[in-house]
């Protein structure tokens, strides 16, 4: 089956950290870029950031330039999104995609809070 399954979210108090986990199955995952997109409550879809295929060139929104990283694993199928300085503005369903297969995950909740 091909699906993409994210872990990693919960709560977190402003300033904190969290490592969020995407896992890729039942498609070739060394040759897609990659990307994660956060829904917050109300809001449209933004996209957060992109990798391509061999993580050597990596993209990211204004506004998570310099707090977030993103990395792949192309031998375990996964792709991460390291989180730093959290805001409750990230507050969101953060969502990894396979832009070129228009393949979504169902998401995993990150909440900023104190």
């Amino acid at each position: 089956e091909v699906q993409l399954v994210e872990s990693g979210g919960g709560m977190v108090q402003p300033g904190g950290s969290l490592r969020l986990s995407c896992a890729a199955s039942g498609f070739t995952f060394s040759i897609y870029d990659m990307a994660w997109v956060r829904q917050a409550p109300g809001k449209v879809p933004e996209w957060v950031s992109s990798i391509n295929t061999d993580g050597g060139s990596t993209y990211y929104a204004n506004s998570v330039k310099g707090r977030f990283t993103i990395s792949r694993d192309n031998a375990k199928n996964t792709v991460f999104l390291q989180m730093n300085s959290l805001k409750p503005e990230d507050t969101a369903l953060y969502y990894c995609a396979s832009p070129h297969l228009d393949l979504w995950g169902q998401g995993t909740l990150v909440t900023v809070s104190s």
